[in-house]
């Protein structure tokens, strides 16, 4: 770690984590559309992943290949689920 970039503390990230359990609960009790609220949730839970990854699992410290080796299951489950929309949506 360098001196001059701070470091964020396992404990701020777990308190992140928390909150945003917190937010992800609460969104259920809000009158919202089923839809909104679905989309929501998976949003605060793809943000709690990411925070996972990087400061859990120190994806932040690897050089940029790591990220295009992540990136690229991440678009194919994108793809995967517009490609099988239609058939989803029309069975």
């Amino acid at each position: 770690m360098s001196a001059d970039k701070p470091s964020i503390g396992y404990v701020t990230i777990w308190v992140w984590l928390v909150i945003l359990l917190g937010v992800g609960v609460a969104l259920i009790l809000l009158p919202l559309s089923k839809e909104l609220a679905v989309v929501l949730i998976f949003a605060v839970a793809l943000l709690k992943a990411s925070l996972v990854v990087r400061h859990y699992m120190h994806v932040q410290h690897q050089p940029l290949m790591v990220y295009v080796v992540l990136g690229v299951p991440v678009l194919l489950a994108i793809a995967l689920v517009i490609v099988l929309m239609p058939d989803i949506a029309y069975k």
